[in-house]
Order: C-alpha cells, then structure tokens, then sequence
C-alpha cells in the first residue's frame, strides 16, 4: 500500500515578484554614477530576487514628483506592483543595500 503523492509530479514553487530597486538619478550627477554602480553589484548577488530600474528626474518629472523625489540620488525599494518599502537618499554602500533588500525578501 503506497501513500502520499508517490509517482505524483513535483509541484512548482510558486513564482515571487521580484522586488524593485528604483534609482532616481539626474545628468551629469557624481553621486548617482557611485549609487549606480553600488545597486548593480547588490542586485547582481540576489539574482532574480531583486531587479534595478533607473528614473532621470529631469526626464520623467511626473513620476519624480509622484514620488516625492527632493534630492538625487535617492533609491526606492518597492513591490513589483509599486508598493513602496524603503527608500534612502545619497550614496549608499552594498552591505546598506544588501540588508534592506533581505529585510524584504520572501523568505523560502
């Protein structure tokens, strides 16, 4: 007698959204080049877990004011939906980004 899912397919974990790092940066900015640089190599060790997007305030102001954007650069951590977790102004350093992004990652 054989109990359980024996034979049965494994099921699929179910998909995470990653979440969303949000630069909003502006031209010919120094500090933004050095965040920059600092999220792509946080981002680069979470994997699919996290992805990075880049606003210029100066292109796209309506959503620089819908987010209350007052100094660049300044980083926004969200669900993939918008909803927003954190946020810092200037220049952060990897171990900051790296525990903001694991206070909000789905555990599993």
């Amino acid at each position: 007698m054989t109990r359980g899912n024996a034979g049965a397919p494994p099921r699929a974990a179910p998909r995470v959204e990653p979440l969303v790092l949000t630069l909003y940066s502006s031209s010919f900015c120094g500090a933004c080049a050095r965040t920059r640089t600092v999220l792509e190599d946080a981002t680069g060790l979470v994997g699919d877990r996290a992805v990075l997007r880049e606003v210029n305030v100066a292109v796209e102001p309506d959503e620089s004011e819908r987010r209350a954007i007052v100094a660049t650069p300044t980083t926004v951590l969200s669900r993939a939906d918008g909803t927003e977790l954190a946020r810092a102004a200037g220049v952060p350093t990897a171990p900051q980004v790296l525990t903001m992004l694991a206070r909000h990652l789905p555990q599993g």
